[in-house]
């Protein structure tokens, strides 16, 4: 018994020196393994942060999506009441140029009304009297049997001449009632200047039965 007491004193000591060497290797293993779970949490941690920031990020560029979303209706909304504004403007032009010239046609009915009652309440001048023509048996006696009617060879070269002078003549236009410069301009496509260039009108006034020159062809 007492022999063997040194060995198991031996081993014993060896055997606290390994438990020694493996609680130290715990202890190393266990540092180190807190170490890495430190540097994880810290990793982990950042990359939580950022993620944060990027969902952030992504809701303000949501926001001003929607923000150009609600702009662009409020301009395109904006856009249709100009666009109908201008057409209703427009419109109104339109209407406002119609009663102008309505207008300017009752003028000038107006004041050819008053030319005409001008007129007629002027006293016509008394015409002389006329003469009588000599008839042409009376100047050169009764013709020959044979002889044609110099009269009525007269008559029809002057029944003629107008027909060959109308040939080149330019259209022209007779004046009925209700009718004014300005319509007549308008129903021949020519100006109301033009109009009263060719007939030397010294204004737009005109009277019923008066001829017109319409178009130089």
């Amino acid at each position: 018994m007492k022999e063997d007491s040194p060995v198991r004193m031996v081993m014993t000591t060896f055997e606290v020196r390994i438990c020694a060497i493996v609680c130290w290797g715990f202890l190393l293993s266990g540092c180190v393994l807190n170490e890495k779970y430190e540097a994880e949490k810290a990793r982990s941690l950042n990359f939580q942060r950022l993620l944060a920031q990027e969902e952030k990020r992504t809701a303000e560029l949501d926001n001003e999506v929607k923000r150009s979303k609600k702009e662009l209706a409020e301009f395109e909304t904006r856009n249709r009441e100009l666009t109908a504004q201008v057409q209703a403007v427009r419109e109104q032009m339109s209407r406002v140029q119609e009663e102008s010239e309505a207008i300017k046609e009752a003028a000038l009915l107006e004041r050819k009304a008053k030319a005409d009652m001008k007129r007629a309440a002027a006293p016509a001048p008394k015409a002389p009297p006329a003469e009588p023509v000599p008839s042409a048996s009376d100047l050169l006696g009764t013709p020959a049997a044979g002889a044609p009617d110099e009269l009525a060879m007269a008559g029809q070269t002057e029944s003629m001449a107008p027909t060959a002078a109308s040939s080149g003549s330019p259209n022209v236009h007779v004046v009925k009632p209700g009718e004014t410069l300005y319509r007549i301009s308008r129903r021949y496509g020519v100006r109301v200047e033009t109009l009263r260039k060719w007939n030397k009108l010294p204004d737009d006034i005109i009277e019923v039965g008066q001829k017109l020159i319409v178009s130089q062809e």
